[in-house]
């Protein structure tokens, strides 16, 4: 007996060391989205640091070269994954790709169009193995396809041929939704759980959450975000919601505490996003963090960020795992960053909060029919990290006529504060809808404690108009209906004069640039952050091609095809940026931060300005700040790296305090979390790049320190 369970003891401790050698040598790799299953950002390589950092320098760029003639492809935002060595990654065009880590090279590559022309947005890949095989998961349009990880051959045992249909298992017609998952999905043992992308109309999917497994693709567990009857939450909406409403989707990521076996998921709003009379209620788990059993999908416990939620402010980022010390005790917690510029901290096991979380009242709405929650909660602590409310004090001064004018624009609208409502004359939301946080989300260091989060500070107005038009007994030409329909689906991002915005495409003189069968082709299917419109009558498409390419005005509509108006109220101006008339944001500076907040002593180490317009900087004063996208990153070097900014800069900060240690110009747009991996001796970088008109695939580039350099 003795020899017996020695040898057993010997067993349990040698896979114990194999177990933390492999994880210690994975731990200079980057196998998940974000560095790990706590979404940590966080890297153990520390080659590169404060004493060499000015001396990186571009070593390789990889460069897809999968986009068709003429066709730019909008932002590139993967976050590649590296294991032992190997690079996987998604292009702009949503192609995966195997890299070699030390060269850049393309080893394989695998398109889930087959040759068509695809894209959409994708933000990374998923890596699984048992040890002897090893799969790459990803998404692409609604499908879910395994590949393997050594060849890139599709694995056709997977689902029906290799992939899954995600518009299956939803409890609604699965040719009348769209899903498209935008974030890589989470591994917890032979499941992969996945959120997903739907559309922000009335007609969206809902948002359930849904566990497959690995080797078979069967769905093995579904939480339903919009609750059914006899399920908790099931009472905050209107008894026939579940049928109807859509949204309360994991566009954002997740993050896994693998020894408790509990996935962390943050949840969006609920469709539509800006008008709620049809979904009366406080809307769970709409703007929720749920904590769900990883093995079943059975809720363990949720906090809701926003009630009725009517300003699109979905939770935006994966959650962090971290550790926080409160009345002497060391914490495990979770902590979420939202788009409003609050950071929550939660015990991750019981979902208490770390610090006192108030209702407080907030502004009611003013337009007919829709009902507003009277609280909304504010967590006491910590401060937000970005600014809540637009008033004359905080008005740009970049000059007296940027002031003057945006002043006088200021007192035509509404600004009452964090949670106001729309209403017809204009709203300021600040933050907008881009944040404060963004889907980049938060870098946490387990050596120190400190989260790194970047904010936006650019407000936005939002105004409603009543949409619901009476059109019976009226004739329209087939540009007017198109207008009509482009007024009410599509100017909220494209603008009223189809000029756009750096989110949105301009879709002026879209003739030059695209045949009417792409531009098609791009509605039927999305493109990029915009949902596909499945359920468009031919009429319909007719119309609003018509309207793009200034055609269809002598034709008329036949009488039984009234331009649809999107029920009630529509948003005609979200998203739309409060500028002045140079086009930067009406608010005093800085227009985007990065910050360090320590999780042990609660509070702020520092707030340093990201990113810089030189042309509007003071004379002697610090960086003016920009609007970011993509995270942060940070390692035991002691640095912080990002980009994410619209001046394609690529910055190393140091992590202590702040200090910007190099910057250097990217080929394009880094609007994308960087990774960083240690191979053969040599720590790289890399990060992808927004496309250009001479470049529109984009790239991923690789930074390294001179060999003669590196120690």
């Amino acid at each position: 007996m003795f020899i017996k369970n020695f040898y057993a003891i010997c067993l349990v401790i040698l896979g114990s060391f194999f177990i933390a050698c492999a994880s210690q040598k994975l731990s200079h790799y980057w196998p998940i989205y974000k560095s790990d299953a706590t979404s940590s950002s966080y890297s153990a390589a520390d080659q590169i640091n404060k004493t060499n950092v000015q001396h990186l320098q571009m070593i390789w760029k990889f460069d897809p070269e999968d986009a068709p003639a003429g066709v730019r492809y909008g932002k590139y935002e993967c976050n590649p994954i590296v294991v032992n060595g190997r690079i996987y990654a998604t292009s702009a065009r949503r192609r995966v790709y195997a890299i070699d880590g030390v060269t850049g090279a393309k080893i394989w590559g695998f398109d889930p169009f087959d040759g068509a022309r695809g894209g959409g947005m994708c933000r990374g890949v998923t890596y699984w193995t048992d040890g002897i095989e090893e799969r790459i998961l990803f998404t692409a349009d609604n499908y879910l396809f395994a590949l393997n990880a050594t060849t890139g051959q599709s694995i056709g045992s997977f689902g029906q041929n290799g992939k899954v249909d995600l518009n299956q298992n939803l409890g609604v017609d699965p040719d009348s939704i769209w899903v498209k998952p935008t974030t890589p999905g989470i591994i917890y043992r032979d499941k992969i759980i996945l959120g997903s992308e739907v559309s922000e109309s009335y007609d969206a999917a809902p948002g359930h959450l849904r566990a497959y497994n690995v080797k078979t693709g069967a769905m093995e567990w579904i939480f339903h975000t919009i609750p059914q009857p006899g399920e908790y939450g099931y009472e905050s909406w209107p008894p026939e919601a579940y049928k109807y409403t859509g949204g309360a989707n994991n566009w954002a990521g997740m993050c896994l505490d693998t020894a408790r076996g509990i996935v962390y998921a943050p949840l969006g709003s609920p469709t539509y996003d800006f008008y709620g009379a049809n979904r009366k209620g406080e809307n769970l788990f709409g703007n929720s963090l749920v904590a769900l059993d990883a093995a079943s999908g059975k809720l363990l416990w949720h906090f809701q960020t926003v009630h009725h939620d009517l300003w699109d402010y979905d939770l935006p980022a994966p959650p962090n795992l971290v550790t926080v010390e409160k009345d002497g005790k060391m914490i495990d917690a979770v902590s979420i960053t939202t788009k409003t510029g609050f950071i929550f901290l939660f015990d991750r096991v019981t979902g208490e909060p770390i610090y006192p979380i108030e209702e407080r009242p907030v502004p009611a709405a003013t337009i007919d029919g829709e009902e507003t929650w009277p609280t909304q909660p504010i967590p006491t602590h910590p401060a937000p990290f970005s600014r809540q409310r637009l008033t004359e004090d905080n008005l740009t001064d970049v000059s007296a006529e940027a002031h003057d004018t945006v002043l006088k624009r200021f007192r035509e609208m509404r600004s009452d504060g964090l949670f106001t409502p729309a209403d017809i004359r204009g709203t300021i939301m600040l933050p907008g809808t881009r944040g404060g946080a963004e889907w980049g989300g938060s870098a946490y260091d387990p050596a120190t404690s400190i989260l790194y989060v970047n904010g936006n500070e650019s407000p936005e107005i939002l105004t409603l108009h009543q949409a619901g038009v009476e059109n019976k007994g009226r004739s329209f030409t087939f540009n007017q209906y198109g207008q009509r329909y482009y007024s009410a689906f599509c100017s909220s991002c494209h603008g009223k004069d189809l000029a756009g915005d750096i989110s949105s495409p301009s879709l002026q003189n879209l003739g030059s640039r695209l045949a009417k069968s792409e531009t098609l082709e791009k509605i039927r299917k999305g493109s990029g952050r915009m949902p596909g419109f499945t359920l468009m009558t031919e009429n319909e498409e007719k119309a609003i091609i018509a309207f793009l390419y200034d055609e269809g005005k002598d034709e008329m509509v036949p009488r039984n095809s009234n331009p649809k108006t999107n029920k009630g109220y529509q948003n005609v101006t979200a998203y739309s940026y409060f500028l002045d008339p140079d086009g930067f944001p009406a608010i005093s500076q800085p227009w985007g931060t990065l910050n360090a907040y320590n999780c042990v002593t609660g509070a702020y180490e520092w707030q340093v300005p990201l990113g810089n317009y030189p042309e509007k900087q003071k004379d002697g004063g610090p960086s003016t700040g920009a609007e970011n996208w993509g995270g942060p990153i940070v390692t035991a070097g002691g640095l912080v790296f990002i980009a994410a900014t619209k001046d394609e800069k690529f910055r190393a900060f140091d992590k202590t305090n702040g200090n910007l240690l190099w910057e250097t110009s990217l080929p394009g747009g880094g609007y994308a979390t960087p990774t960083t991996y240690m191979h053969k001796g040599r720590q790289y970088v890399i990060i992808a790049v927004t496309g250009t008109n001479e470049n529109p695939t984009g790239n991923i580039v690789a930074f390294a320190l001179p060999k003669k350099i590196k120690s």
